[in-house]
């Protein structure tokens, strides 16, 4: 197991002056709703651009500012929430990873912004924190694949593809031989956090994802596989593939799709 990939709000607590928190919802939820104290507010909408980096990555001139503004430095860990179970938080969380931030100094909060909320002080104060000159550097490894390395993906046995979209999505068209893993799937509703370990690992097993295979994420434009992927990394799976252009360049490229009726 990856330690400390998802944290709880206990964790959080006991490190609050040691770690930089990045909160990435609207302005106005951090403002009027309140946030975790200490917390910088980075809105998802900020650092997703069709016009950045490869596909939704937001170039990496907007994400050197964003960083450097939030007051975070090189090796800083770093906890990221949101309230919709961590699924925008992890969007945040891999995106540092592929523009060279330390995976294993990248927490996301278990059980989005309610966790922290439902026992423990919050504020509306704004948050003022020293501005740092973040670089991005070349990760010693990446996630990251592109177009061709899962094209050739579809015709490896051994790999596992998976589609982490609705089902409706995927029965109207997916990657041929795809399987599907809604990531809500391994998020439980009341709680807002990741579902038991033995939960997990039952639904992971069911859908053909096992610890020794490859596996290769895609959804429609990379937001709903962060969540998988750092769910993936949280326990211990070691080759794990991250398509970030997703359907929006896999259907640019005329990629072969089928549907639930072919």
């Amino acid at each position: 197991m990856s330690e400390n990939v998802v944290v709880s709000a206990e964790w959080l607590d006991e490190r609050l002056e040691e770690v930089r928190v990045i909160d990435v919802r609207d302005a106005w939820e951090f403002d009027g709703i309140g946030h975790v104290p200490g917390a910088v507010n980075v809105p998802f909408d900020s650092f997703r651009s069709p016009e950045g980096d490869e596909g939704m990555l937001p170039g990496v001139e907007t994400w050197e500012e964003l960083l450097s503004e939030a007051g975070v430095a090189a090796d800083d860990d770093v906890v990221a929430y949101d309230d919709t179970h961590g699924v925008f938080a992890a969007r945040f969380l891999v995106t540092a990873e592929l523009y060279g931030h330390p995976p294993e100094r990248l927490h996301l909060l278990d059980g989005d912004y309610s966790s922290w909320n439902r026992e423990r002080e919050t504020t509306s104060d704004e948050t003022e924190v020293a501005a740092t000159e973040y670089v991005v550097r070349k990760p010693e490894s990446t996630p990251l694949v592109g177009y061709e390395y899962v094209l050739d993906a579809l015709d490896d046995e051994d790999t596992v593809v998976v589609d982490t979209r609705e089902e409706w999505e995927y029965d109207e068209a997916h990657l041929p031989g795809a399987v599907n893993l809604d990531w809500r799937e391994l998020v439980d509703d009341e709680t807002r956090g990741l579902k038991p370990r033995d939960e997990l690992e039952a639904t992971l097993e069911s859908s053909g994802i096992e610890r020794g295979r490859p596996v290769v994420l895609y959804c429609n434009t990379a937001r709903r596989i962060s969540h998988t992927y750092t769910v993936l990394r949280h326990l211990g799976y070691e080759n794990v593939a991250f398509y970030e252009g997703s359907l929006t360049e896999w259907e640019e490229r005329d990629g072969p799709l089928v549907s639930a009726d072919d």
